[in-house]
């Protein structure tokens, strides 16, 4: 090894060009022509292609040319240092560029005769993170095609070994970025303190998180080259490198921390519970809980039949088209069919002349059945989309389900008009349509504010009709203060509203309850699945929550 590198620094050069001048061999010896008094010329002097084995000199030479170029980030120089310019710069690219590889140490060692083996000392830079990275790799010399000139043979695996024939570097992060949320007055949401906001942290997290200023973990891989990588399946290959996540972001949303401890200490008293708290004026969400806080968050992405808190949309349906009037003479009959179905009251009750209020704060089903001829089958569909936004693809900030309204047939219109059938909802949605009762106009909700990630709030088409909000709004207070709803909205004055609902379900014994109501400023909407009647199951649960904060 020795007499290899005494071999690369002593051995002779050529001349300045690099390239040794090539003499004509005359018939005899040397063909000379004698030019004045004791010159002589060279006839025909070209240069030609440098061959034979390589010198240490030539391999040491190429083998610095290249790495000098490479370390002082001259990618383009140290290609044209290779046998194939173009594979190589597009490499040597690709780790600068998607690997974010910065060599910043390449110390060749002894050449093993064309072999020059060379130790790297690499930094990972991305996004904030900075990470060493040392490695061997190898390059060998060889002669130029055409000119013969010491040269680095261009392999893939020249800028890291891993890199064989269909393989790429590639930086991955490792899941999302950090982040702590806080409530509107920024205070913290420990979800250790508000377990139920577990999905809605991680939510926040999966979305917001480098928006927020966290950084994830990352990744450095060598994956197969051609396959695109995804979240769900990962490309195989070779970690590298593991850069473990930052500083956590920091998130301000709508939440507020006083509501919510109420939310959380009202259904963790209940099982298979479920609620929202809106503002009306704005859409703000201010809490949102479960029971079961390691279950499918049911609050903002549950999809189950409403009841008759649907019947807040029928019922403006109805005032809006002149169908039913609160104080008019209005049947409420045991039974009535449709379509071929038989639809009851709960214990088969009736009303007898009795008016649209007293059907609607008895939640009486045949009240709403009796005219579903008189609906065209669109009629509720349109209504709860034009004018509670229902399906109108809200941005909440996290992933929340905001209802279905399909447009249904014969007896499936009439189920629809009292909750079932195929209608959809959740508290979130239910918090909102009792908000736009409240209101008369819809606002999305919303748990972060639409200027972060510079979101679109979604809109409704249009208002109420002021006559029949005013008719609706009156409605709901009835029912509140003499109706289904009175004995859990007991002790809240003022201002206030409801509507309860039990929705039947298949193969469940008790229904799920429902019930939705306002007081102020403070919208709230809540199901107990397999809780029996909304008056008895959730309406306690809200009314406690409502009770807990004061109105504004």
């Amino acid at each position: 090894m020795g007499g290899e590198r005494q071999d690369t620094t002593g051995s002779p050069r050529a001349g300045a060009s690099g390239r040794r001048p090539a003499w004509i061999v005359g018939a005899a010896s040397l063909a000379l022509v004698g030019i004045g008094a004791g010159a002589w010329a060279v006839f025909g002097g070209r240069d030609e292609p440098r061959t034979g084995p390589l010198s240490a000199a030539e391999v040491r030479s190429a083998a610095d040319g290249f790495l000098d170029a490479w370390a002082e980030g001259d990618t383009d120089g140290a290609a044209r240092r290779t046998s194939d310019a173009a594979s190589a710069g597009a490499a040597l690219r690709a780790y600068r560029d998607r690997a974010h590889l910065v060599p910043k140490r390449l110390t060749p060692g002894a050449a093993q005769g064309t072999r020059v083996p060379v130790g790297v000392g690499a930094e990972f830079a991305y996004d904030g993170a900075r990470a060493p990275l040392t490695y061997d790799t190898a390059l060998t010399v060889v002669r130029r095609a055409g000119d013969g000139e010491p040269v680095v043979r261009w392999e893939p695996s020249v800028p890291h070994p891993q890199l064989t024939a269909g393989k790429r570097l590639e930086t991955r992060e490792t899941g999302a970025a950090p982040l702590r949320a806080a409530d509107r007055s920024g205070r913290a949401l420990d979800t250790e303190t508000f377990p139920s906001l577990k999905p809605v942290v991680e939510g926040l997290r999966r979305s917001y998180g480098k928006t927020a200023g966290g950084r994830p973990g990352l990744e450095l891989r060598v994956v197969p080259d051609g396959r695109a990588s995804s979240d769900a399946a990962p490309p195989a290959g070779k970690v590298l490198l593991t850069v473990p996540e930052g500083a956590p972001g920091r998130l301000r949303t709508t939440l507020d921390a006083r509501v919510q401890a109420a939310a959380e200490r009202e259904v963790a008293r209940r099982t298979d519970a479920s609620l929202v708290v809106l503002k009306p004026s704005t859409g703000e969400i201010l809490a949102v809980a479960n029971s079961r806080t390691g279950g499918p968050n049911i609050a903002l992405e549950g999809r189950l039949a409403p009841g008759s808190t649907m019947k807040m949309i029928t019922a403006s349906l109805l005032l809006e088209k002149h169908i039913a009037d609160p104080d008019k003479p209005h049947p409420c009959p045991k039974t009535a069919s449709y379509g071929g179905w038989q639809f009851h009251n709960v214990d088969d009750f009736d009303i007898a002349g009795g008016t649209f209020r007293t059907s609607f704060a008895a939640s009486c089903n045949t009240a709403f059945i009796t005219q579903a001829g008189k609906l065209a089958d669109d009629a509720l569909a349109r209504q709860a989309r034009e004018v509670f936004g229902i399906g109108e693809h809200w941005s909440v900030g996290v992933d929340a389900f905001d209802g279905a309204v399909p447009v249904e047939h014969a007896a499936s219109k009439a189920a629809s008009m009292i909750g079932q059938g195929e209608v959809r909802m959740n508290p979130l949605t239910m918090a909102s349509v009792v908000s736009t009762a409240r209101t008369g106009t819809f606002r999305q909700p919303y748990l972060v504010a639409p200027s972060i990630g510079h979101r679109t709030l979604a809109t409704a088409s249009r208002t109420l009709d002021p006559a029949a909000h005013r008719q609706l709004r009156d409605l709901l207070h009835t029912t509140a203060t003499a109706g289904s709803a009175a004995g859990s909205m007991a002790g809240l004055t003022g201002d206030i509203g409801a509507k309860t609902g039990s929705a039947e379900v298949i193969g469940q014994k008790e229904p799920n309850g429902w019930f939705a109501a306002w007081h102020g400023d403070l919208a709230a909407a809540a199901v107990m699945q397999r809780g029996g009647r909304g008056g008895e199951s959730s309406g306690p649960l809200v009314a406690a929550v409502l009770k807990a904060v004061p109105s504004e």
